[in-house]
């Protein structure tokens, strides 16, 4: 999601209806059915939770104090062993899955920021921070605005996290892509910007800020390089959302609002361009990107409207706010197609593609993926020209007006975990022969930002 104060003129929406935003009829690519989509089912009632045959339910945990208030939303998702760790704008809080089908809450850190985006490395724990605060510690306030960037934490003790240091970024950190190297764990920060007349977001913001953290020393981390992957852009506008690094393969796939970018990450100090792409017929914000597993496509997903509209109605086109899939041949993405979630939303559910990732099926392409009150999304991209829809969850309109529903999922060891905005942490089974053989692979971490092979 889009933070809330806008940056550049490349954001046109955040947490607003801004008609400039484009998530009225329109007209389609090419490769787009029409302007409007017939849905295989409609949105259930609001309470209601309605899924596909082969997915169920097993386990909801609502948020509670301290993250628990009106702005305290559940944003992103990573995993360590038996633990499942869920950002929060009001900090993050630590779940035992052990036994996926009741989790128990370990523990929670009150630590307020935008957006609270996480990841685990061995015993350290990254949120990023997309909020001037007056400092870089948990008890500082966003009057004073000083501060933003990177904060981390030792988790060695996961009933009782410490905060170990913090390094301020330009612009912030909106989310942040780990690249271990031994040792050393390079951080990529992604965040808008610039911002004009601010103490954080000066011009000219390079588009990516690597940060260096020794894992056993991480007091000293700090960054080490601002590589300008654009550099005949223009200035004032920069920042990516979203890379994703597939360290194996020595590529990343950044998503930075404009472009979708390839990057070849053999230094990862130094990331060189391979490729960037743009689809301005029917890309607004290129908000994420996921590799298949043996890095021969990439899907970059499209949230149209910030996060915030209900781009999932039957006025907006199939391949608006929606994701694209690329082949890469001969080491060049090359569009193949596009899928968009088929149940029709209403008007009052802000719905468009956000944070997903693979299904861990050997010799197939398949994702999970969240379409915030579009709820939860399992489909097929095998063949990229034509992806499927196999399974989904959602519940109906969240009963009080604002911004609801499935912000991250992410499979993980048999069960797919949903961060949902409002109603808390959802841990969802699927039982279909497609995705089945997904139940033979055990994962002993997971960070979505970084890929591994598996």
């Amino acid at each position: 999601m889009i933070s809330v104060r806008v940056r550049g003129a490349a954001l046109c929406a955040v947490f607003l209806l801004v008609a400039a935003c484009g998530a009225g009829p329109g007209t389609a690519g090419p490769e787009s059915p029409g302007p409007g989509r017939a849905p295989e089912t409609s949105a259930p009632p609001s309470g209601d939770v309605l899924t596909s045959d082969n997915v169920k339910l097993v386990a909801n945990v609502p948020r509670t104090a301290p993250l628990d208030k009106e702005m305290d939303w559940n944003t992103d998702l990573a995993f360590q062993g038996d633990y499942a760790f869920v950002g929060n704008f009001g900090g993050f809080s630590i779940y035992d899955i052990s036994d996926p089908t009741a989790p128990k809450t370990v523990s929670q850190v009150a630590c307020p920021a935008q957006q609270n985006d996480i990841s685990v490395h061995g015993d350290l724990l990254i949120l990023s921070v997309d909020q001037p605060r007056s400092g870089e510690s948990c008890d500082s306030d966003d009057r004073t605005r000083t501060w933003e960037g990177l904060r981390i934490f030792d988790i060695s003790d996961k009933k009782n996290p410490q905060y170990v240091s913090a390094v301020r970024t330009d612009c912030g950190s909106h989310t942040h892509t780990m690249v271990p190297q031994g040792e050393t764990l390079y951080v990529y920060v992604s965040s808008p910007g610039p911002e004009p007349d601010s103490t954080t977001c000066p011009e000219p913001h390079e588009v990516i800020q690597v940060v260096k953290i020794p894992t056993d020393d991480p007091k000293s981390a700090a960054i080490v390089s601002k590589p300008d992957i654009f550099p005949d852009r223009q200035l004032g506008a920069g920042g990516c959302h979203d890379i994703t690094a597939y360290p194996e393969k020595k590529l990343a796939a950044a998503a930075c609002f404009g472009d979708g970018v390839l990057l070849d990450i053999s230094d990862p100090v130094s990331p060189k361009v391979l490729q960037q792409i743009r689809d301005e017929a029917n890309f607004q914000i290129w908000h994420s990107a996921t590799f298949n597993n043996d890095a021969t496509k990439v899907v970059f997903g499209d949230e149209l409207g910030g996060g915030s509209m209900p781009t999932c109605d039957g006025d907006t086109p199939q391949t608006k706010g929606a994701n694209a899939i690329y082949d890469i041949v001969d080491g060049k993405l090359e569009r193949r197609g596009y899928f968009k979630m088929p149940r029709q939303q209403q008007k009052t559910e802000n719905c468009v593609a956000h944070n997903g990732s693979l299904i861990p099926v050997p010799g197939k392409d398949v994702m999970v993926q969240a379409w915030y009150q579009g709820g939860v999304s399992i489909w097929d991209f095998t063949d990229s020209s034509a992806p499927k829809e196999i399974g989904y969850f959602e519940r109906g309109p969240f009963e009080e007006e604002g911004v609801a529903g499935s912000w991250s999922a992410y499979y993980y060891n048999g069960y797919i975990y949903s961060a949902d905005i409002r109603k808390g942490l959802d841990v969802i089974s699927i039982d279909d022969p497609l995705t089945d053989p997904a139940k033979k692979v055990t994962m002993k971490d997971f960070n979505v930002q970084t890929q591994r092979a598996y």
